[in-house]
């Protein structure tokens, strides 16, 4: 016994010193099980990266929701008086379906289909997604049991119907082993998706058995990594002022579809672009009929706003001749007619007088005049029939047709050949910017606010110049008298200050479902406007088409269209501080190169120039400047100028949104903006000394409120923001 005891005890004794030299039990590595079990892992979620637009206002971004989970395991459930699972799911199914998107029906048949599956818990897919507080609170206070809410992230866009087919949409979704992340799925969402998402982080540490944090333990930390921001070149204000005048124009005439771009035609930025019907990107209401972003996506017969373009190319090969006169009314091509219009036109009239009425036979004519091998040569050069290159997704491209002559003569007013509004915008800018022609963008750029690295960084680019700069200035004054000419069809654009130069668009649309032939009638065509302000130095290129609106007996095509172009010419102009034409010849100063100056003389020069120059900082060596060297100012126009030192506030009064975005990026005050416009108030009066974090809020009034009020400053090149 003795040896059968002492036996036992040598191998008891000798696995004991086994394991603790080995760590090893069974092929089990102790330690290693030890950390699972009382390690813990918490995963730090990433956001996905911000889209704003110039002037950093955000247009998407991540924001806190809930997920809903539903416990219907039993053995959840340990004090039977305080039920901790579904007790009832014919009351909860009827409960829930008042606050998710989901019938009482289809809860019902998921909370019995988990049960039946021996399911601890079931999620109610995107209908249990994105709840926001509001309604998590009114679901707890039923006091549902088994009824649980999980911190969740949604993507959030937060001025709704808000140039949406461009930006698009991403959603949360979930594989088979439940992980999720949002993923876009349209739009600059899609194509920016890699940009835009970003990589989750982690927090690992030691617990005890009831969750605790070890005092001893170490905790190791990943930090997540959001996805990078992207800023585009869209202004929300003037976006706002296009998708408010689209839907109002959209409930009055209910047509078919409607399309407008605003774009500067001096860099290629496009400003705002929208269409009809659109859709809620926090919804996706509104997207049942069409995914494709109408501007860039798909191709348009674009009607006698092509004639733009043909006078274009006669006018610069030097076959134009505005006072030669030909017969209008019809055009022999072989065994086809081509008509005006009015089906008989106006006699003999000369080609200024057919281009103001818009005659179909003067592009004819001119064709005749100039050749088929000139004409397209510069319709290649204005870029049709190719892809403009914009930084998004799915562009296409048009097509010239020219295999028989009747389709070169139908081409030189917009018919038979088809375009994307891109293309006539881009085209357009070659026309204001002095045969210049300026590719569209709408990335500004990429930042990874992480490190605040600049991603990417975009710059205006050429796209060759297709017309001389002569030639531009004399298309510009041609399309002026299409609107202010006796004989110019185009009056209805008239706005008050400012002179308008485009050409008006009335085009055939071919019959649906690809049945041949086009449709006719008065509510089925394609009307449109294709135009720039002001015409001695543009500064937004327009253009707005509305297909098939129903419209009253006494109403011209041009009626909704102008509704548009109009409310969003003079609204953009006067937001952007640009004077109107009656005051536009003014004295202009080239700002020079301030930096390192002492602002004690640069003060007096500055204010012997006309101009107000605003000290940030204490005065002394100037340390930055605003705007930059070789712009081109006009009196009265703000110069800012960065020192040292404590900060002084000044009056903000009449000051644009545009000059308080200035100062708040170059003094880094905790400015608060409220509203659009001018300023109307501050919180802080001037001749304070900021010492502290306190905010200051600055409110402003609307562009209408301020017609009254001079604009106190234009900047020619309009170029960007300082930045931080």
């Amino acid at each position: 016994m003795l040896l059968i005891y002492g036996g036992l005890f040598l191998l008891l004794y000798w696995r004991f010193v086994s394991i603790q030299a080995t760590g090893v039990v069974n092929g089990h590595e102790l330690e290693a099980e030890a950390l699972l079990k009382y390690e813990r892992n918490f995963v730090l979620s990433a956001d996905r990266g911000r889209i704003l637009d110039r002037n950093d206002n955000i247009i998407a971004e991540d924001t806190l929701s809930y997920r809903l989970v539903a416990v219907i395991k039993e053995s959840a459930s340990e004090n039977p008086k305080k039920p901790q699972h579904v007790v009832d799911i014919a009351e909860t199914a009827k409960a829930l379906a008042e606050y998710i998107p989901m019938s009482e029906d289809e809860i019902y048949k998921k909370l019995s289909a988990g049960k039946d599956k021996d399911k601890y818990q079931v999620e109610f897919g995107t209908a249990g997604r994105g709840i926001s507080h509001e309604t998590k609170n009114q679901i707890e206070s039923l006091n549902l049991p088994g009824i649980l809410f999980f911190s969740d992230k949604k993507r959030h866009y937060p001025n709704g119907e808000f140039a949406s087919h461009l930006i698009g949409y991403a959603t949360r979704e979930t594989d088979e082993d439940g992980n999720s992340e949002v993923v876009g799925k349209m739009g600059l969402e899609l194509n920016y998706d890699e940009q835009l998402t970003g990589t989750d982080g982690s927090l690992q540490y030691q617990k005890d058995a009831r969750n605790y944090l070890l005092p001893s333990s170490d905790k190791i930390v990943q930090e997540a990594q959001d996805g990078n921001d992207i800023y585009l070149t869209l202004d929300k204000t003037i976006q706002s002022f296009l998708d408010d005048a689209m839907s109002r124009v959209n409930d009055q005439y209910n047509p078919q579809s409607m399309v407008g771009v605003v774009a500067n035609p001096k860099t290629g930025e496009i400003l705002a672009m929208s269409q009809r019907p659109t859709f809620d990107p926090d919804t996706r209401v509104g997207l049942e009929t069409n995914w494709l972003n109408d501007v860039v996506e798909n191709t348009i017969e674009p009607g006698s706003t092509f004639k733009a373009f043909t006078v274009a190319a006669a006018v610069d090969s030097g076959n134009w001749h505005p006072n030669a006169k030909y017969q209008s009314g019809t055009y022999k091509v072989y065994k086809d007619t081509i008509r005006d219009h009015n089906q008989y036109g106006w006699g003999p009239i000369t080609y200024l007088e057919g281009l103001q009425r818009s005659s179909n036979t003067a592009m004819t004519n001119l064709l005749d005049i100039m050749g088929w091998e000139t004409y397209e040569k510069y319709l290649k050069a204005f870029g049709f029939g190719q892809k403009t290159g914009i930084d998004l997704p799915g562009e296409a491209s048009g097509v010239i047709n020219s295999r028989y002559p009747l389709e070169k003569y139908t081409t030189t007013f917009g018919q038979g050949s088809t375009v994307t509004p891109i293309q006539l915008i881009q085209g357009i800018t070659a026309i204001a910017n002095d045969g210049k022609m300026m590719q569209p963008y709408v990335i500004d750029k990429i930042v990874n606010p992480n490190t605040e690295e600049v991603v990417l960084q975009s710059k205006p680019t050429e796209k060759g110049q297709p017309i001389k700069p002569e030639s531009a200035k004399t298309v510009r004054e041609l399309l002026a008298s299409t609107v202010y000419g006796e004989a110019g069809n185009a009056k209805r654009f008239q706005i008050e200050g400012y002179e308008v130069a485009g050409k008006t668009g009335t085009a055939q649309m071919p019959k649906a479902n690809g049945l041949p032939g086009y449709d006719w009638g008065k509510n089925e065509f394609l009307y449109s406007f294709l135009g720039m302000v002001p015409v001695d130095d543009p500064q937004l290129v327009v253009y707005v088409a509305v297909a098939k609106p129903k419209l009253a007996a006494t109403e011209a095509g041009s009626e909704p269209v102008s509704q548009v172009f109009n409310s969003v010419a003079l609204n953009s102009l006067k937001y952007m501080n640009i004077n109107p034409s009656d005051v536009a010849e003014v004295q202009t100063k080239t700002l020079p190169n301030l930096v390192g100056n002492h602002t004690d003389q640069v003060v007096a020069e500055l204010e012997g120039d006309g101009l107000k120059p605003i000290i940030i900082g204490e005065g002394g060596q100037i340390l930055e400047q605003y705007p930059k060297a070789d712009t081109v100012l006009t009196k009265d126009s703000i110069v800012f100028l960065k020192t040292d030192g404590v900060i002084t506030l000044p009056t903000f009064e009449n000051w644009s949104l545009r000059n308080v975005l200035v100062y708040k990026t170059l003094s880094k005050l905790p400015i608060e903006i409220v509203g659009e416009g001018y300023v109307e108030s501050q919180s802080v009066s001037r001749g304070t000394m900021i010492i502290d974090n306190s905010p200051i809020v600055v409110k402003l009034k609307t562009p209408q409120e301020q017609y009254s009020t001079p604009p106190e400053e234009i900047i020619k090149d309009d170029e960007s923001l300082p930045q931080d």
